[in-house]
């Protein structure tokens, strides 16, 4: 019989699993169906949403109620967290590459330090400076800062590779304080339900129209709901009772060499020398910024 604290660790690596599909997701309903970044982002929102909203309609009706006060909150956290994130997130990977863009993703623990430094307070050590200019160096190499042709180029795609580390950072620390007040479920039903009407005025027939003309789709929207999406919710939060929540936040950190793997395997993507470096310091920056405090 697994122990509690092994079976932790266990669900935490394959939530990192998971997350680390998101990439080849989204690559095949770009690239095969012609789907949108606005486009991906919306769908993934709406019908995690719709899926999530059902069981608890069947099954915990409770965790669906909320005070009017509590609104606004919630509806900047899915515009934010979940809208903003998942549309920068997905057009990173979109004009980059899966390794870039998840890698770039991973400069959050640094963008979240800073925050909390200005939000919170919260003291802003050696060590963490440290670790933030770790990881921006290590964020640069990836970028090929080296290369200005490459650079400008790329310019764009790098920028929103940031702006995913950035929103996603401003969804874990939305996550923070709403734990304080809501349920896990009642956070993630919301904050897509926000999310997903967001980025409804932003929509187009012919993202619609493929979705709905290529049933096929269907079978890579859903994986990419069930797996990377409501799945490594469910494993990551059964994780996190049973180990302390910076233990998982580390050893999540394996999302994004799995996801280099998993693009270099299935995608054929490379990587320079120097953009490898450049990972592992993005990597070892967020592991260090996630480690107990000094």
């Amino acid at each position: 019989m697994i122990r509690p604290t092994a079976r932790g660790y266990v669900w935490v690596v394959l939530a990192a699993l998971l997350w680390s599909t998101i990439g080849l997701f989204m690559r095949t309903l770009h690239d095969w169906y012609g789907l949108s970044a606005l486009g991906l982002a919306f769908l993934r929102a709406g019908v995690s949403f719709v899926i999530i909203f059902s069981l608890l309609i069947l099954l915990r009706r409770d965790l669906l109620f909320l005070t009017r006060t509590s609104l606004a909150w919630l509806m900047l956290y899915g515009v934010l967290g979940v809208g903003a994130f998942y549309f920068v997130y997905t057009q990173a990977i979109i004009l980059t590459n899966v390794t870039t863009a998840v890698v770039l993703l991973y400069t959050a623990p640094a963008f979240v330090a800073l925050m909390a430094w200005r939000v919170w307070g919260e003291p802003f050590t050696t060590r963490k400076l440290m670790a933030i200019g770790l990881a921006f160096a290590g964020c640069a190499l990836v970028a090929r800062a080296y290369d200005l042709t490459q650079l400008r180029l790329n310019g764009v795609g790098i920028l929103f590779g940031l702006g995913a580390g950035f929103t996603y950072a401003l969804f874990t620390m939305f996550s923070k304080a709403g734990m304080k007040q809501f349920s896990t479920w009642t956070l993630t039903t919301y904050e897509l339900l926000f999310g997903a009407l967001f980025l409804l005025p932003f929509q187009n027939a012919h993202d619609l129209a493929i979705v709905i003309q290529q049933p096929t789709a269907w079978v890579f929207l859903l994986g990419l709901v069930l797996g990377p999406t409501l799945g490594a919710i469910t494993a990551f939060n059964l994780g996190v009772h049973e180990v302390p929540a910076s233990n998982a936040s580390v050893v999540a950190t394996i999302e994004p060499v799995m996801a280099s793997l998993l693009a270099f395997v299935l995608l054929g993507e490379r990587l320079e020398v120097w953009q490898i470096l450049g990972g592992a310091m993005v990597i070892a920056g967020a592991v260090w910024l996630s480690g107990p405090s000094q």
